[in-house]
C-alpha cells in the first residue's frame, strides 16, 4: 500500500485511528449488552462509552505498550484503561482477542466493500455510456488475435458491461457472507459471556452473528472474499488488455487520452503509450496476488492459531486500496478513451472483404453445394486475398471480384446473392437484442 496507487477514503478504513475506534466500539457495545445482563454496573458501561467515545487514542502510547507486552489488543486495553479510569476493568469481560480483531476485521472489509461497490457503478456508468455512444461504430471483432467478424465497439463495451455486473454481483454476495462478528470468548463456546452479548454487538455495528466461531472467524469467508477481488482484478485486466490492444501503432483504433503536457517517452518525443492500461494489468496481478494466501488461511489449527493474522494484516489493506485504485483509474480510462471509428473500417477493409466469408460459405450450402465442396471454393479465394495481403500490408486481390470470376461458384450463386452476402448489416443486425438483453434497452 504505497500513496501512488492509494485513496485516501480507502486508506483511511485501515489507518490505526479507525481501527482502535473500532477496537473501542466492540468493546463499549459488550459492556452494553453486559450491563443489561446485569453482568457489569450500567453506571460503568455508561462512563466507558463518556470517556472512551470522546478520546483521541494516542498510537504511539500504544505502540510503547505493545512493545513491552507483545500484544497488542493488550496494548489497546491498558491505554483504555488510562483514559477510562476504573470502570475499565469491566471491559473485555469473557471476551478474547480474536472477538475483537476478527469483527474489526470484517468491519473493515465490510466499509471497504461498500467503496468498491460505488466503484462498480461509477465503473458501470462509465461503460455503459461508451457503449450506447458506439453502439453502430463497426469494428473487426478478432479471434486468435486474426480479424474474424465484423462486431461494434459498443457490443464490446456492452461485454465489459455485462462481465462487470457479474462483477458487482458476486462483490455483493462477498460482503454478505464477509458481514459476520463473534463475541463468543476463549475457543468460541461462550462459557464466560453470554450469546446475546455476541448478538446485541453484531446487530449495533450491521452485522450478523457468526453461527459458529471456533475462536476465530472462519477464514472460509475470507477466501471468497479474496477470490471475489481477484474475480474483479481479472476483468479489469481483461478490458485493460483489449486496449492495450487497439492502442498499438499498427492498430490504433482506440486510445488512452493523451493530455497536454503530457509525455509518453524520455527518450522518443513521438511516443504515446498505453501507461494507464498497462498500468492496470500489474495491478491486478497484484490483487490477485492475496487469493492464494486468503485460501491457504482456511486451515488453522483446531479452534485456532495465528497463522493467518500477518497474511490479513497485509492483504486486507493492500488488495482493497489496490482495487479501489485500479476500479477509479478504469473508470477514467474508458470515461476518456479516444475512439476513431474511420481507422476502425480502414482496418476492416484491409483484407479486402474476407471478414464475409462465412456468409459466402453459408450461401453456397443453402443453393445446394456440400459443405466441404463450399468450404473448399470459399478458402481457395480467400487465400489468393490472403497472398496479397502479405506481400504489401493491404490485399491487392479483392474477395468479391475473385468470387464473381470463380465458375464453381458462380454455379451456384447469381452476382446479387453474392454481392447481397457483402452487407456489413448482417453481421450487426441483432445488436439491438444483445444490447436489450444487457441493459434492459436496445
Amino acid at each position: 500500500m504505497i500513496p501512488r496507487y492509494s485513496r485516501q477514503d480507502m486508506v483511511d478504513i485501515w489507518s490505526p485511528e479507525s481501527k482502535f475506534r473500532i477496537w473501542f466500539e466492540i468493546e463499549a457495545h459488550a459492556c452494553d449488552a453486559l450491563a443489561e445482563l446485569g453482568v457489569i454496573p450500567k453506571e460503568a458501561a455508561k462512563t466507558i462509552w463518556e470517556k472512551g467515545g470522546t478520546a483521541t487514542f494516542d498510537i504511539d502510547r500504544i505502540d510503547e505498550i505493545e512493545r513491552e507486552t507483545k500484544h497488542d489488543v493488550i496494548a489497546f486495553l491498558t491505554h483504555l484503561a488510562e483514559i477510562v479510569g476504573p470502570d475499565a476493568r469491566f471491559v473485555h469481560q469473557g471476551m478474547t482477542s480474536s472477538d475483537v480483531l476478527d469483527t474489526c476485521f470484517n468491519i473493515q472489509i465490510v466499509k471497504a466493500t461498500d467503496l468498491l461497490l460505488k466503484d462498480m457503478d461509477d465503473l458501470l456508468a462509465a461503460i455503459k455510456r461508451r457503449a450506447f455512444e458506439h453502439k453502430d461504430t463497426v469494428t473487426i471483432g478478432r479471434s486468435h488475435g486474426i480479424h474474424a467478424e465484423p462486431v461494434t465497439f459498443g457490443l464490446k463495451m456492452a461485454q465489459a458491461y455485462a462481465e462487470f455486473d457479474r462483477c458487482k454481483s458476486r462483490l455483493l454476495n462477498a460482503r454478505e457472507e464477509i458481514a459476520t462478528g463473534a463475541i463468543s470468548g476463549a475457543v468460541g463456546t461462550f462459557a464466560n459471556i453470554d450469546p446475546r452479548v455476541e448478538e446485541h454487538v453484531a446487530k449495533a455495528l450491521g452485522l450478523q452473528a457468526e453461527p459458529v466461531s471456533t475462536q476465530v472467524i472462519p477464514r472460509d469467508r475470507h477466501a471468497m472474499y479474496f477470490a471475489t477481488l481477484g474475480v474483479i482484478a481479472s476483468s479489469i485486466e481483461r478490458l485493460a488488455t483489449e486496449i492495450r490492444h487497439l492502442q498499438r501503432t499498427e492498430v490504433l483504433e482506440a486510445e488512452e487520452f493523451f493530455s497536454k503536457g503530457q509525455k509518453g517517452s524520455s527518450a522518443m518525443p513521438h511516443k504515446r503509450n498505453p501507461v494507464l492500461t498497462e498500468n492496470l494489468t500489474g495491478l491486478a496481478r497484484l490483487v490477485r496476488m492475496s487469493t492464494v494466501p486468503a485460501m491457504e488461511n482456511v486451515a488453522l489449527w483446531h479452534e485456532r492459531d495465528i497463522s493467518h493474522s500477518s497474511v490479513e494484516r497485509m492483504i486486507g489493506p493492500d488488495t482493497t486500496v489496490t482495487l479501489d485504485f485500479a476500479l477509479a483509474r478504469l473508470t477514467g480510462v474508458i470515461d476518456k478513451l479516444v475512439v476513431y471509428p474511420e481507422r476502425m473500417m480502414g482496418n476492416m477493409d484491409r483484407l479486402g472483404g474476407l471478414v464475409h466469408s462465412q456468409r459466402i460459405l453459408l450461401a453456397l450450402t443453402q443453393a445446394g453445394s456440400s459443405r466441404e465442396d463450399a468450404y473448399r471454393l470459399v478458402q481457395r479465394n480467400a487465400m489468393k486475398v490472403w497472398d496479397s495481403y502479405q506481400v504489401s500490408g493491404d490485399a491487392k486481390v479483392d474477395f468479391l471480384t475473385e468470387l464473381l470470376n470463380d465458375e464453381d461458384v458462380r454455379n451456384y450463386l447469381s452476382e446479387d446473392q453474392i454481392r447481397d452476402r457483402f452487407d456489413l448489416g448482417y453481421h450487426t443486425k441483432n445488436v439491438d437484442v444483445i444490447f436489450q438483453r444487457v441493459f434492459g434497452e436496445s
